[in-house]
């Protein structure tokens, strides 16, 4: 498909630099493409209100770790900033990273994080070499550091990677360690956060727990990926990141269950769906999982797995929005989003979110594409 049939119009000031507090009261936009009112206005906190006893919530239990690193490239005698997101686990020592500026290094090259004035502690100012040059300006670092050691400096070092359009605006503060973070954050191992988990709250559960909603989770750690454009002019030309995720058996009988009984499985995020879609088999029984996925789903995909997906506001041309336009019709989510932004909803990682109804047509064809 092209891809410019997937942008759309979105003034600056509709991004959210901060998130709602407290986080069930962002706005909710319930989309319908079953019949009912298509767009209703609601709060995420009247959620319980939109589900049935016997539904099943799936939440992404992954963990951001602070994954944006300051360091000092160092070259014999000479000296330079460099920062890095890092990405991905490569080993116990290793990491794949994002270098800004990358033209700034070369393989050998020694780079110095944290505090320069506690070089005596390796956690406080942990030091790696740079061992390849990836290319599209990624990078792999050998760190001194290795394990549960590597973990601990890491996380003393570093900053929550907020993702691009908010950094832009702001740097991360103390609050992102906290705000950039579910409350059933648990599996280390995200560079990114399942952003439409950020919405619950302990009060939030118990009214789900007393309306009769099941919660199951599952782990999908987010990639830095998930920010990137779509630059070709042809969504088949596009090539998705892969990530590492889990079903767990015990989960996937809970859902096959959930279906069997007549209730509904409503992803929290799209993170969660991308997991459950690619854990689930021709018929739509969801099969344990573990391993990495680059599942790509654009409007022709046939769902298997998930009927509901609640979900934050995505970006033009993203592989996200183009999600979910194929969850709940591409001219569906453009009146969507046309509406959200006329009635000031806030988009992104710290906005509000959508409560998504899957469009009832079925696709023809399955054009999904995972490993």
């Amino acid at each position: 498909m092209r891809t410019d049939l997937f942008d759309f119009e979105l003034p600056e000031d509709r991004i959210a630099l901060y998130p709602a507090e407290p986080r069930d009261a962002a706005r909710l936009l319930v989309v319908d493409p079953t019949g009912g009112p298509l767009l209703s206005d609601r709060v995420v906190r009247e959620l319980p209100q939109l589900l049935n006893p016997g539904d099943a919530l799936v939440l992404n239990d992954t963990r951001v770790i602070p994954a944006a690193l300051e360091g000092i490239r160092i070259r014999g005698e000479l000296r330079s900033r460099v920062a890095f997101n890092l990405l991905r686990r490569v080993d116990e020592s290793r990491w794949r990273a994002l270098a800004r500026p990358a033209k700034r290094l070369a393989v050998g090259d020694r780079v110095r994080f944290g505090s320069e004035s506690d070089m005596a502690c390796l956690l406080s100012s942990p030091e790696a070499t740079v061992s390849a040059r990836l290319g599209a300006g990624e990078v792999e670092l050998l760190f001194d550091l290795a394990g549960a050691d590597l973990d601990r400096a890491i996380e003393g070092v570093g900053e929550m990677p907020l993702p691009p359009y908010i950094a832009l605006k702001r740097g991360p503060d103390a609050r992102d360690r906290a705000s950039y973070q579910t409350i059933y954050a648990e599996r280390e191992g995200a560079v990114a956060a399942p952003t439409a988990g950020l919405h619950f709250t302990p009060e939030l559960f118990a009214a789900l727990d007393a309306r009769g909603v099941s919660r199951h989770f599952v782990t999908l750690h987010v990639g830095a990926g998930t920010f990137l454009p779509v630059k070709s002019d042809d969504t088949a030309e596009h090539k998705m990141h892969s990530e590492y995720g889990e079903v767990s058996a015990e989960t996937a009988a809970a859902l096959n269950a959930v279906h069997a009984r007549g209730g509904r499985v409503i992803a929290v995020g799209t993170t969660s769906l991308r997991i459950l879609e690619s854990a689930a088999a021709p018929d739509g029984a969801i099969q344990p999982f573990a391993g990495d996925t680059d599942i790509f789903i654009t409007p022709g995909y046939r769902f298997r797995a998930v009927d509901v997906l609640l979900t934050n506001f995505h970006l033009p041309r993203s592989t996200l929005f183009m999600l979910v336009s194929a969850f709940a019709g591409l001219e569906t989510m453009k009146s969507a989003y046309a509406h959200a932004v006329a009635g000031g909803y806030r988009f992104y990682s710290y906005g509000d979110a959508s409560f998504l109804l899957r469009a009832p047509t079925p696709h023809p064809a399955d054009k999904g594409h995972h490993d």
